[in-house]
């Protein structure tokens, strides 16, 4: 099939990439506003350059994957279901909910599958965590603890357009833990502070996190966040029931040091970065695509998933800036 690229910046380029390499795919056709990146990923990956996208979405591509800026997201999603052409787009599907609730409205008006790219959904462990609760392994689930902590903070300029940590971070968590658990979120009670980089706290943010989630059938999920891990990228979930408790991530790579005597493990050099701890997911998120555009399967991630993982992190911004609990349908009457 013929895969067109939206976006060829430092993700863009990794999913060229990896289209490049699947079998499904023949050919790519690719653009960027900066015509250079895009004559670059061309020469690189054997594809054709195109000038803009509309001209992508009318050299005959099956599908498209928009990996541009957030801002460029609800065009770019509409623009692809006007022409009929299954859509793949990074997270978030805008930058506000109520950008993304207008796309999610115009998108009825259209048959066309719409994936967004949360691709913990398709990393081996959080698979197998998922199948171990639905299945009821762990019988009744009663705590869920979900991690995300960067080896070092973003850019100022990133922090600044980020729309703050709950939004452009913790949100992983958030979709992961609806995803494994089968639930949804009602209430949330949220605690920030800023140790590190000023820029962070400059821009009215939060360098360090952590939330409690009272999910719908009263399992409680804690999530912690950090944008300073010096010892690596480290992404984790423990899952505990009645019956049996899981952990995902725990494994060789995994960035943390243990001082209990005697003990070798974790034995492997840290995940350093969020491409490395997350390749294969990379790549079975974009094999998930294909299938999505061959007609084979529906989207393993609508943008209705993806707004309700949004409002988990409107809930959390809120409850953060307030010092109270929030609850989801408090922040969805806006």
């Amino acid at each position: 099939m013929r895969i067109g690229i939206l976006g060829l910046g430092r993700i863009g380029a990794f999913h060229a990439e990896t289209l490049a390499g699947l079998d499904a795919v023949g050919s790519l056709v690719v653009a960027d506003p900066f015509a250079d990146a895009a004559r670059a990923a061309a020469e690189r990956f054997g594809a054709e350059a195109a000038d803009s996208p509309e001209a992508v979405l009318a050299a005959g591509v099956d599908g498209v994957v928009v990996a541009a800026a957030t801002d460029a997201h609800p065009g770019l999603i509409l623009a692809a279901a006007e022409a009929g052409v299954p859509v793949f787009c990074e997270k978030p599907v805008a930058r506000t909910m109520p950008e993304g609730v207008e796309v999610l409205k115009a998108l009825a008006d259209h048959d066309v599958p719409v994936q967004i790219g949360y691709n913990r959904r398709f990393d081996a462990g959080f698979v197998a965590a998922r199948a171990a609760v639905l299945g009821g392994e762990l019988g009744t689930l009663h705590t869920v603890r979900s991690t995300t902590l960067d080896p070092a903070p973003p850019p100022a300029a990133y922090v600044a357009a980020s729309g703050g940590i709950f939004r452009d971070c913790s949100v992983h968590d958030f979709d992961i833990i609806r995803w494994v658990t089968g639930r949804e979120v009602s209430e949330v009670y949220a605690v920030g502070g800023n140790r590190g980089a000023a820029h962070i706290r400059e821009a009215g943010d939060a360098d360090t996190t952590g939330a409690v989630l009272t999910l719908d059938d009263g399992t409680l999920a804690v999530v912690s966040n950090s944008r300073h891990n010096a010892r690596g990228y480290d992404v984790r979930m423990e899952i505990h029931g009645f019956e049996d408790s899981i952990a995902v991530g725990l494994e060789d790579r995994l960035p943390l040091r243990s001082v209990e005597p005697g003990a070798t493990f974790p034995a492997g050099t840290p995940h350093d970065f969020f491409m490395d701890r997350f390749a294969a997911a990379y790549r079975a998120e974009l094999t998930a695509f294909t299938e999505v555009v061959a007609g084979t399967r529906t989207s393993p991630c609508t943008v209705e998933d993806a707004l309700e993982a949004g409002w988990i992190a409107e809930a959390c911004t809120l409850s953060l800036h307030e010092h109270r609990p929030v609850t989801i349908a408090e922040v969805r009457r806006g």
